[in-house]
C-alpha cells in the first residue's frame, strides 16, 4: 500500500463521532442575531439544513407544524433540521415575519422584530451549518428534527457557551487566521453539542446519536468506522459485542433505525465519496480501502447506492 493510501486511512482513525465530524467538514454560512421586543414571531423556511439557535437572554417558543410548542429559555441551545419550516416566537398566536424577507430588506443578519409592547426583550443568536454535500445526508437523516440542550443542566452547556462566545468574537475581529480559526470552532461547537446529546439521549429516540449512547451498538459502530476495510459480518460484530447474532441484529436495527449491513455499506460509500473528491487515489485503491476486493464489485455497489459510477462522481456528475 502506497503512502497516499496509508494517509487516507489514518485520517479516519478515532472515535466514531469525531470521524463523522471530520468527514462532514462543517462550516457556517450565517451567524445571525434576533433582537426582539414585545410580541413577535420570526419564521424560517423549509430547506434541508441544520440550524442552531442559542437564547442569550429572554425566552421564546420554537413552533413546528404538528408539534407542541417547545419552550426555549435563557441560555438554552437547540439544533433544528429545516426539512420542515419552523418559527421562533414570543406568542404562538403572533403573526410571523419571514426571516429571509427581513435579511433581504436590510442586508444585515441582525433582525430587530416585535411590536415594542410589554414583555421581556429577547436576544437569540444562531446560524446554519453547511456540510460537505457528498455526505451531509449521513448525519441529517440520523438526527431528530429538534435537539434541545437545557441551560439548567450545566454539564451540557459550559463548553458550548464558551465556544459560541469565542466564535462571535473571532468572527467580528477578522484577525489573521480568523477564517481557519472560526472553521475549527464550528467543528468543536457541533462536536460538543452532539456528544452532549448522545450522553443524555432519550431511550425512545433512534439514529446514530442513540446508537452511540448504547454501549454495545457504539462498540459495533466504532469497529466499523475504525476498520471499514475488514470483512465485517453480523456474526463477527455480534461476537465482538458479546451478543447473540439475532440479539445484536435486533438491538442495532431498533436503535439505529437501519440494519447492520446497510449501515456498513452506507459508511463505506461515505468514505469512498470523500476519497473520490479529496484524494488522488485510484478507484481500485479506494475500493480496497473501503472493503472491496475488486474495482468491479466496488463500482457495482457504488452505482447501486449512490446512483452513479465512481468515475462519474469524481468528475462531478452527481452530488
Amino acid at each position: 500500500m502506497n503512502l497516499q493510501n496509508r494517509l487516507s486511512i489514518v485520517q479516519y482513525q478515532g472515535d466514531p463521532l469525531s470521524i463523522l465530524i471530520r468527514l462532514l467538514r462543517p462550516k457556517t454560512t450565517l451567524w445571525a442575531r434576533i433582537d426582539a421586543h414585545g410580541r413577535w414571531a420570526v419564521s424560517f423556511r423549509q430547506y434541508n439544513d441544520l440550524l442552531f439557535c442559542w437564547v442569550e437572554s429572554g425566552e421564546c417558543a420554537l413552533l413546528r407544524p404538528g408539534a407542541y410548542p417547545l419552550p426555549l429559555r435563557q441560555h438554552d441551545f437547540a439544533f433544528v433540521r429545516t426539512s420542515t419550516p419552523f418559527t421562533l416566537a414570543s406568542d404562538p398566536c403572533a403573526e410571523p415575519v419571514d426571516s429571509e424577507v427581513i435579511i433581504a430588506a436590510t442586508g444585515l443578519s441582525r433582525m430587530d422584530v416585535g411590536d415594542g409592547g410589554v414583555g421581556k426583550p429577547a436576544v437569540i443568536r444562531g446560524g446554519r451549518f453547511v456540510f460537505d454535500t457528498a455526505n451531509e445526508a449521513l448525519l441529517l437523516d440520523m438526527l431528530p428534527q429538534v435537539i434541545k440542550l437545557n441551560a439548567d443542566e450545566p454539564r451540557s452547556l459550559g463548553h458550548l457557551t464558551a465556544l459560541l462566545t469565542m466564535n462571535e468574537e473571532e468572527s467580528r475581529s477578522q484577525n489573521l487566521g480568523s477564517q481557519f480559526f472560526v472553521g475549527r470552532l464550528m467543528e468543536l461547537i457541533l462536536l460538543e453539542a452532539l456528544r452532549r446529546v448522545a450522553l443524555d439521549m432519550d431511550q425512545r429516540q433512534t439514529g446514530l446519536l442513540a446508537g452511540l449512547a448504547d454501549p454495545k451498538v457504539a462498540l459495533a459502530v466504532t469497529s466499523i468506522h475504525q476498520d471499514p476495510s475488514r470483512p465485517w459480518s453480523v456474526s463477527l460484530l455480534a461476537r465482538r459485542c458479546g451478543l447473540s447474532r439475532s440479539g445484536f441484529a435486533h438491538r442495532f436495527s431498533s436503535i439505529m433505525d437501519i440494519g447492520v449491513i446497510e449501515y456498513l455499506q452506507q459508511w463505506r460509500m461515505a468514505l469512498a465519496k470523500d476519497a473520490l473528491r479529496s484524494s488522488a487515489s485510484t478507484i481500485g485503491e479506494i475500493a480496497l480501502q473501503v472493503g472491496f476486493q475488486s474495482s468491479s464489485a466496488f463500482s457495482t455497489a457504488f452505482s447501486r447506492i449512490v446512483g452513479c459510477s465512481p468515475k462519474q462522481f469524481r468528475d462531478g456528475g452527481a452530488l
